[in-house]
């Protein structure tokens, strides 16, 4: 069975949680991937995907909220709003990314592999082995090896 080495990308592109918004989206768009690993010293800290890029081009959904004793209390978290607002305004990759992403190592079984990138509704699934970052498997890499297995 083949596993997440046999269909890693191991030329990884990846940013760094410092670059600005502006230069990822030209590294996303000019290389024609949906995301990238953030790296910061070497460590995986993140993943920043086209559609963190185009939240900041969503309107803020403000939740309902409710008067109690002359106070207003938000109906949902106050936290999930406060994460919508900072990937809103982001200004560099730091604030735009989804930190701690979904990982898979070089032996995860590709039916694992896929099956996490359906449930998750992942376009990037960032392999590594212990803390180091060792390749990224995109859609078109699973679809690729399917294609190649048929024929």
């Amino acid at each position: 069975m083949r596993t997440a080495k046999d269909i890693m990308t191991i030329e990884i592109i990846s940013v760094t949680p410092e670059l600005d918004i502006p230069s990822a989206a030209k590294i996303l768009l000019e290389n024609k991937i949906n995301g990238v690993p953030v790296v910061e010293g070497g460590k995986l800290v993140g993943i920043l995907c086209q559609s963190d890029l185009i939240t900041q081009q969503k309107a803020l959904n403000l939740p309902s909220v409710f008067t109690l004793l002359d106070g207003l209390v938000p109906l949902g978290g106050l936290e999930r709003l406060e994460r919508e607002m900072k990937k809103i305004t982001a200004m560099s990759v730091r604030e735009a990314m989804t930190p701690d992403p979904v990982t898979v190592t070089p032996d995860t079984p590709m039916d694992t592999v896929a099956a996490i990138m359906v449930d998750k509704r992942l376009h990037t699934l960032p392999v590594v082995d212990g803390e180091r970052l060792v390749g990224v498997i995109g859609k078109s890499d699973v679809l690729r090896t399917v294609m190649q297995s048929k024929g």
